[in-house]
């Protein structure tokens, strides 16, 4: 393919997300992963909204990305950072602590409705661009013994909310209202619009 009619299509994922890398790849876009130089502080503050706490990590994690890029003289593609967090009657849920917080947590999921939030942010030309995304998740009601086997899996530990949708927690989801990538870590009609304005094409 002669090289003017090549997809512009590359840029860096400041993450270390197998799962955003993934959905990237997905819809055609070829990231690469940047490790940025600083680690972020995903401390939420004081009386912070779960909306507002992921736009601020993500647009913090563009910042740093973009940051590490132009510090190791990196080429100019486009930096994007994502950031979601798992909410529940408006307090919000990080990685479980252990596995007494995770079972609580999943109890309290059953039968009834929690929020997942995902904020995206792109770095590129000098400007900053993001997107919110908000998905309404009800799980069915589950046994004690299904909330145990699952805590026995390597699933709940690395995620926000303590369960991947893409994984065993998909057979309790009853309904979901939204975007079920965004769920997953990355809403894909959200970062395809901020990348298209970037100037990236597949």
């Amino acid at each position: 393919m002669p090289e003017s009619n090549r997809p512009n299509n590359r840029l860096y994922l400041a993450s270390q997300s197998p799962r955003r890398l993934e959905l990237l790849r997905l819809i055609g876009f070829a990231p690469e992963m940047l490790q940025a130089d600083v680690t972020v502080d995903e401390t939420p503050l004081p009386n912070e909204a779960p909306a507002d706490y992921v736009l601020r990590l993500a647009r913090t994690k563009a910042q740093a990305g973009e940051a590490t890029r132009i510090a190791h003289g990196l080429p100019p593609l486009p930096v994007l950072a994502a950031d979601t967090t798992v909410s529940l009657d408006g307090r919000i849920l990080e990685k479980p602590r252990d596995a007494d917080e995770a079972r609580r947590w999943l109890a309290a999921y059953a039968a009834r409705g929690h929020q997942v939030y995902t904020g995206v942010t792109v770095v590129a030309h000098n400007r900053m661009t993001e997107a919110l995304s908000s998905s309404d998740v009800h799980f069915r009601a589950l046994s004690d013994d299904e909330i145990e086997a699952y805590l026995a899996s390597d699933e709940p530990w690395d995620k926000a909310g303590g369960y991947g949708i893409q994984g065993r927690a998909a057979a309790f989801v009853a309904h979901l209202s939204g975007s079920h990538s965004g769920v997953m870590g990355l809403p894909l009609c959200e970062t395809a619009q901020l990348l298209r304005e970037a100037g990236l094409r597949t």
